[in-house]
């Protein structure tokens, strides 16, 4: 794996702070966030992980009260400008939730929905859109003769991948996944952390994990959050190995969390 500082960030936090009301849940949090790599957040419930995780495609902003300081850039433009497109910004920053939330529509329509929205109507690129996602997601195979079924016939682990496929259908920069195995049995977990391996590189792809083997299997960077701050952030295998921080190791070692 190439030296991780010499990667040109695609997201950049400088003395970031994010609120709800009153109350702070991230305090000056400076984060590089590499491109075409995978970082995962991991810390105890509560850290903060989920919170800058949903700060980075804005989805805070459908909570009432909520305030933001400090520097938060996306290829060099900051994500907080009042002047930023927020539905642009989510295109460029797709969405994987720790449910599985497919739409009540066939497969296809779930895979080409932000297309759609977006204005595309050519019958023959949505539908090379949705066999392309679809084979991203690891998808295709089990489903391609029966596209035009309702998404709600799938399993749990092909309803996520469904959901990765909807989320790449309109070639995001960014894919945040939200513990996406959380929710799935250990098989479809694997083919969830198989599908990240394989979308590496293709995508920067950022995620939020309790599971610290799981960080260490899939992510090249990790950031380890505790009480709305960022302890440390390093190389996944060198911060596993060798921690800086006593949190850190403590953490990582079960001493809480």
């Amino acid at each position: 794996m190439p030296n991780l500082e010499t990667c040109a960030p695609l997201v950049v936090a400088r003395d970031f702070n994010f609120f709800y009301g009153a109350k702070p849940a991230l305090h000056q949090l400076a984060l590089d966030i590499p491109r075409g790599k995978v970082t995962a957040f991991i810390g105890p419930s509560g850290c903060g992980k989920s919170t800058f995780l949903r700060c980075l495609n804005r989805m805070n902003d459908l909570i009432d009260g909520t305030k933001m300081t400090g520097s938060l850039r996306l290829d060099g433009k900051e994500i907080n400008d009042p002047e930023i497109d927020v539905i642009d910004l989510r295109r460029q920053v797709g969405m994987v939730f720790q449910k599985p939330n497919p739409f009540p529509k066939s497969i296809f329509e779930n895979v080409v929905y932000g297309l759609r929205i977006a204005g595309h109507r050519n019958r023959t690129f949505l539908t090379d859109a949705c066999e392309q996602s679809l084979k991203r997601a690891a998808l295709w195979d089990e489903v391609k003769d029966r596209l035009h079924d309702s998404a709600f016939g799938l399993s749990g682990g092909q309803h996520q991948r469904l959901c990765i496929a909807r989320a790449i259908a309109v070639a995001p920069e960014i894919v945040l996944m939200d513990e996406p195995c959380s929710a799935l049995d250990p098989r479809s977990t694997n083919k969830i952390e198989d599908l990240i391996n394989e979308l590496a590189g293709q995508y920067t792809i950022v995620i939020v994990t309790h599971n610290m083997q799981q960080a260490a299997r899939v992510s090249d960077l990790t950031a380890f959050f505790y009480e709305g701050k960022l302890v440390e952030v390093g190389e996944t295998e060198t911060l596993f190995t060798a921690p800086r921080c006593k949190e850190t190791e403590d953490y990582l070692t079960g001493r809480f969390g």
